[in-house]
């Protein structure tokens, strides 16, 4: 080049996007609160196909340790959501053995994946606007996915 500059010239502009798939659960105790929101976030991500038919189903246990009941509960949903990515499941049923605001251990049911339709790829669960607490009548719990 002979000293000129070269000026890129912009050919975008950037455009506001939410990635966000926020969820409110409710449940009559905190067991309950766990197993409805794993519930709600398969029920987002993927459908069973109607002409499918049943396979075995699979179940595991997944264990999770954390310092506070929030942390627990976004590590709870991430490694379901961990789980189904690697293996190709779509978790359909959470049987909560234990649970206590550092501990869960919990036995859940697995169907392939080649059973539903995705709709949605969570990626993962955020502690963005996360509220977890007592409400009248129960437990409730409100979070942001990221999609």
């Amino acid at each position: 080049m002979s000293g000129e500059e070269l000026h890129f010239v912009k050919n975008y502009e950037l455009i506001e996007h939410t990635a966000d798939v926020g969820i409110k659960v409710k449940g009559k105790d905190l067991k309950r609160l766990f197993k409805n929101t794993a519930l709600a976030m398969f029920d987002i991500i993927a459908e069973k196909k109607p002409e499918t038919r049943a396979r075995k189903s699979e179940k595991r246990t997944i264990k999770q340790k954390a310092g506070d009941l929030e942390e627990l509960f976004v590590n709870w949903l991430n490694e379901l959501l961990s789980s189904s990515a690697a293996e190709g499941l779509i978790f359909t049923n959470f049987i909560i053995c234990r649970l206590d605001k550092n501990n869960i251990e919990a036995d859940v049911v697995a169907q392939d994946i080649g059973d539903y339709k995705v709709n949605t790829e969570i990626k993962a669960a955020t502690y963005h606007e996360l509220k977890l607490g007592q409400v009248k009548g129960g437990w409730q719990a409100e979070v942001i996915f990221d999609v």
